[in-house]
C-alpha cells in the first residue's frame, strides 16, 4: 500500500522507503554501513514531502 509520506527509494543495490512520518535523529556513531547515496531528485522530493506533511 501507497502511502503520501512514504517516499520510494533506491541506490545501487538497494531498494526500499524512505518513511518520512518516522524520521528521527541518530549519532553519526551509530552508523555502521553506509549503503548508497540518494539522487539530487530524491533528495527534493523527501523535503518537499516534510514541508507538506509539517510545515504546512
Amino acid at each position: 500500500k501507497e502511502y503520501p509520506t512514504r517516499i520510494k527509494i533506491s541506490t545501487q543495490d538497494v531498494k526500499g522507503m524512505a518513511a518520512v512520518d518516522q524520521i528521527r535523529t541518530i549519532d553519526k556513531l551509530r552508523i555502521v554501513k553506509i549503503i548508497g547515496t540518494l539522487k539530487l531528485e530524491t533528495i527534493e522530493q523527501i523535503k518537499r514531502t516534510i514541508d507538506e506533511t509539517y510545515v504546512k
